[in-house]
């Protein structure tokens, strides 16, 4: 019997195999690459039929790369680097759409400046952030990068710890003026807290933060922590604030330094295959610098003016 030569693999459906690779989803890939989600599920399909095995398999609402999916993803962005090869422009050029998922803070005060200064060197790199507190997940859900608090437990990932933050208790200047202050830990017993939503925090170490202050009754609650420094302002009570935010407000004082102060790390989590990214590898250089400049703030230092 007469063997043929297998076909090489198709260029095409290698690319849709990075794009799922990226985002975890059939329609993230689809948007990404202009195509809809029947030709993405057409293009994984004949990628798997020729490799005679599953790349892909689903797991907790997105997709993950199989062993040899993993193989042949190493041949997919062999072929986004070849192509990138061909491009005419500059060769120093960066482009791509990175999401990242991150707390409120860090966005505002890392994130985002650290997007800015890179959109000076690289003005085709783009950026979505999805904000909240959480644990880091165990599925991509379409982000690339992922900065939580306390160290992630987490699967087929790489974690990385980026910097650390000081939560210390405040309370404006006009509700000191209205109330005692306190000189003890005791003394907060039954006083107003403004912090996050018991209930709804999922992470330890802002729940050990929280333990810091017991006695404390909850005035103002929120998943938010922008809501926590502007209620905290208002004189609603006192507030557990990352004092890299509350440090920014003439009209906050510090209350107990040294004796209510938590120090929380921020840590980074990402897929190898996203690490790879020109775009990725670019934005996580320029988080770097911000954070270099801002460590002192981060940590509680009085800001240079």
């Amino acid at each position: 019997m007469a063997h043929f030569p297998t076909p090489p693999l198709s260029a095409d459906d290698l690319l849709v195999l990075l794009a799922v690779a990226r985002s975890g989803r059939y329609t993230a890939a689809g948007e990404h690459l202009g195509l809809n989600h029947t030709t993405i599920a057409r293009r994984i399909a004949a990628l798997e039929a020729q490799l005679g095995g599953r790349v892909l398999t689903r797991e907790e609402g997105v997709w993950e790369l199989t062993p040899l999916g993993t193989r042949a993803l190493t041949a997919a962005e062999d072929v986004e680097r070849a192509l990138g090869g061909l491009d005419t422009h500059d060769d120093a050029r960066v482009e791509g759409l990175i999401r990242l998922s991150a707390t409120d803070g860090f966005s505002g005060f890392v994130a985002a400046p650290a997007m800015a200064a890179l959109q000076q060197r690289h003005p085709d790199v783009r950026l979505e952030i999805i904000t909240g507190t959480r644990q880091a997940s165990q599925q991509r859900a379409g982000a690339d990068l992922e900065v939580v608090v306390g160290r992630p437990q987490v699967r087929r990932a790489r974690a990385v710890h980026l910097a650390d933050y000081a939560l210390g208790l405040y309370a404006s200047k006009d509700y000191l003026r209205r109330h005692p202050t306190p000189r003890t830990v005791e003394d907060l017993a039954g006083a107003p807290l403004v912090y996050f939503i018991e209930s709804m925090l999922h992470v330890d170490s802002l729940d050990d933060a929280r333990r810091a202050v017991p006695g404390m009754t909850d005035a103002v609650a929120s998943t938010n922590v922008y809501v926590h420094v502007d209620a905290t302002r208002g004189g609603a009570g006192f507030g557990l604030l990352p004092a890299f935010l509350a440090d920014a407000h003439d009209d906050l004082v510090r209350v107990l330094p040294g004796i209510v102060e938590e120090r929380l790390p921020y840590w980074l989590v990402a897929r190898p295959e996203a690490l790879r990214q020109p775009a990725v590898s670019a934005f996580l250089d320029a988080l770097q610098e911000r954070l270099t400049l801002v460590r002192p703030q981060l940590l509680g230092a009085p800001r240079v003016p």
